[in-house]
């Protein structure tokens, strides 16, 4: 039992010994390199995030700029059909005026 810990220590000295940081940058234990690559992938992911971000902001105000055309459009339809609804109800308002205007002067003659 004793020398499973002597044996698990050592161990565990060994990989930390693998760990120390050395003067020379060149000279990177496995931990320090491990790092580095972490770190440049890090880098790279926030860069890729970053880059979808911007793009996938400029495709939705594209979109907005789309979907606001269309809305206006619709909407300058929808004004020029309610203008010729009114202009016709306006033209049968006339003539139901006239038909009764000239239905009263027909009475007023028979009087």
């Amino acid at each position: 039992m004793m020398m499973r810990y002597v044996a698990v220590t050592l161990t565990a000295l060994a990989l930390l010994g693998g760990c120390q940081k050395k003067d020379d940058p060149s000279e990177a234990g496995p931990a320090e390199r491990a790092g580095r690559k972490i770190d440049q992938a890090t880098e790279q992911a926030g860069a890729k995030l970053d880059s979808a971000t911007q793009q996938a902001s400029q495709q939705l105000s594209e979109a907005a700029k789309d979907t606001s055309q269309k809305l206006d459009q619709a909407a300058d339809k929808a004004s020029d059909s309610l203008n010729q609804a009114t202009k016709e109800a306006g033209r049968k308002l006339e003539r139901a005026g006239e038909k009764m205007q000239s239905a009263a002067e027909e009475r007023e003659a028979k009087k």
